[in-house]
């Protein structure tokens, strides 16, 4: 919450406490079921009309969640909890915050809602960094019992214990749908994305490309210098094509040497100009670790959604047979669904 006045209230561990923030990936991301019962909770044991579990980042506090409270976040120089991750082996508490010297003036304390009383325990990970607040306040002056005090402290494990779940099962999700190879989207989340792409041009009629990629001269990499310099190989291509894809874009590896582009709102020349750009990127001799040089091609398949697309696997099959044209070619290596533009 807030103070009225600069305080230096920056833990001494601050830019470990930052990245252990960081890594939970949750700032500015929706209210979450799991989150907003732990604060109704706090709230209901403490007997309090306002409960809030705050994320202390390096210049705000934000509100994961926040019962009796209509304030998203609040300046982190001027913020109750603030002086509480300075305190992290036990709670903060103010009977009355109009006769404390340092919130006395504070405006959410002079005016609406106006608060007077507050308690708020730390949430502490696993490495002792302090990475913000569950708070509880009211708006008449009032003690909180040792055994509330006790109740908050249990809580906030509680609400640390959440954060991990969902930083376990956003690790999980992301594992599931990565390629451990070369970091990139697996077949699995292509498709995912893909049918969610296709449903959005059926129902939007907005265009996007499907694009299939299958490297040349792979398997003599493979052959002439080991199966490790077909991992750098791959790992490098992947690089390259990352390069050349859009932000909104979605590049996944297939399996094997065969890669995925889903280029969302990509007309029929864009997706062209794209296909030329992999092409001379992928041809660039690639240096492996071992000193050797090694040169692999790129064939790209291209099919644009139309109407007459009634389905993934015709769009699919569209790609691919464009893909089989494009291998046939000594020069261009890349191919447009013949049903669009060559």
């Amino acid at each position: 919450m807030q103070a009225d006045r600069p305080v230096d209230l920056f833990p001494l561990d601050e830019t470990r406490r930052l990245a252990a923030l960081r890594e939970l990936d949750i700032l500015d991301t929706e209210p979450e079921t799991d989150f907003d019962a732990l604060a109704r909770l706090a709230a209901h044991s403490l007997a309090t009309p306002i409960a809030v579990i705050g994320l202390m980042d390096s210049h705000r506090l934000w509100f994961k969640s926040r019962v009796g409270l209509d304030v998203p976040e609040l300046d982190r120089q001027i913020a109750f909890c603030s002086h509480t991750i300075t305190q992290p082996g036990r709670p903060l508490v103010i009977p009355d915050l109009l006769d404390d010297a340092r919130f006395g003036d504070h405006p959410l304390v002079t005016a609406g809602p106006r608060l007077r009383a507050y308690a708020g325990a730390p949430l502490v990970d696993v490495s002792g960094a302090v990475l913000g607040t569950l708070a509880v306040l009211d708006t008449t002056p009032r003690a909180f019992t040792a055994a509330q005090q006790a109740a908050l402290r249990d809580l906030s494990v509680l609400v640390m214990c959440a954060l991990r779940a969902r930083q376990q099962a956003h690790q999980l999700q992301h594992l599931a749908l990565t390629d451990h190879l070369t970091g990139l989207a697996n077949r699995a989340h292509f498709e995912r994305a893909l049918e969610a792409e296709f449903g959005r041009a059926v129902r939007q009629g907005e265009p996007f490309t499907l694009l299939l990629l299958d490297l040349d001269g792979f398997k003599a990499v493979n052959d002439g210098f080991g199966h490790g310099a077909g991992d750098e190989t791959l790992k490098e291509v992947s690089q390259r094509l990352l390069t050349q894809v859009r932000a909104g874009d979605v590049l996944a590896r297939l399996g094997g040497d065969e890669f995925g582009i889903v280029m969302r709102d990509g007309p029929t020349e864009a997706a062209q100009a794209l296909a030329r750009r992999i092409v001379r990127a992928v041809s660039q001799p690639i240096k492996l670790s071992s000193g050797d040089e090694v040169g692999v091609g790129v064939s790209v398949g291209m099919a644009a959604y139309a109407d007459d697309v009634t389905s993934v696997r015709k769009l699919v099959s569209q790609a691919d047979q464009a893909l089989y044209e494009a291998k046939k070619q000594n020069e261009r290596r890349w191919k447009m669904f013949v049903g669009m533009r060559a």
